[in-house]
């Protein structure tokens, strides 16, 4: 199937992690230009010759916890580019696991600064470009929590929530205009982050594969967490015209049988 992909600019925030660096391939992969951020030069430095894309991939340095960064990669992206037709917030933070009478004021905010601000700053700064062309798409990267409370996780699942109420109303905002603005939510991903997340609320009471057991052992199909090859895909789908006519939808990246999005 023809995506429809090839030489639209993508804009991919956190490209230069497990989940990102497989979304920049993916695109690359398809014929698209991609701009991607990072929080360093040096990743950004270590991925460009895994890509080997030459003028179709560009590294941005940004903090996607300050406005003007945000605001810099998006100008940046289109200076380098002359458009942008594709936006992915990619970027996230897991936070810290308490329960809420340990919870601080400064964790919630860290992990919504991320997951939920900068998410929207991305949008606030690409949907003039997308307006004006009356075309493109939006595709969040959200998770599985936004419809599924963990006890002790309150920070990163309420954020999630957040973002999927906010993507929800941005593609009524952009639909009208023609452009298409979704979100996938992955369950488990077989990411560094994953193993933090799972260091973080078992600490060494369990073996990787034990963790992976007890969080992927319900699921219809493997047993197994997702690999970001098929986040990725997920997020091309959604990106691509092929699903024009979806609008507000979170597909899950996991074979969970659960409520709809």
């Amino acid at each position: 199937m023809d995506l429809k992909l090839n030489d639209k600019v993508v804009l991919v925030t956190g490209g230069t992690g497990g989940i990102g660096k497989a979304i920049v391939k993916g695109f690359l992969k398809e014929g698209a230009k991609v701009a991607f951020s990072s929080t360093s030069q040096a990743k950004i430095d270590a991925l460009l010759p895994e890509l080997d894309a030459g003028e179709r991939v560009a590294g941005f340095v940004a903090d996607m916890n300050k406005e003007e960064d945000i605001k810099n990669f998006v100008e940046g992206a289109k200076a380098k580019f002359g458009t942008v037709d594709v936006v992915v917030p990619n970027a996230g933070y897991e936070g810290k696991a308490h329960p809420v009478q340990d919870m601080t004021l400064e964790l919630f905010q860290e992990t919504y600064m991320l997951n939920v601000f900068a998410v929207m700053l991305v949008m606030k700064y690409a949907a003039p470009t997308l307006i004006e062309k009356k075309a493109g798409s939006v595709v969040v990267v959200a998770s599985a929590a936004a419809y599924e409370p963990t006890a002790g996780n309150s920070a990163y699942v309420s954020s999630k929530y957040a973002v999927a109420g906010l993507t929800k109303c941005v593609a009524m905002e952009l639909g009208p205009v023609g452009v298409h603005v979704n979100y996938v939510c992955p369950g488990p991903v077989d990411t560094p982050m994953m193993l933090r997340i799972e260091k973080d609320f078992f600490g060494d009471s369990m073996t990787h594969e034990e963790a992976m057991a007890m969080l992927a052992g319900n699921y219809a199909m493997d047993k197994r967490y997702a690999t970001p090859e098929e986040v990725a895909n997920a997020v091309l789908y959604l990106a691509s015209e092929v699903s024009a006519h979806t609008a507000g939808m979170g597909m899950h990246v996991d074979s969970k049988v659960s409520a709809p999005c």
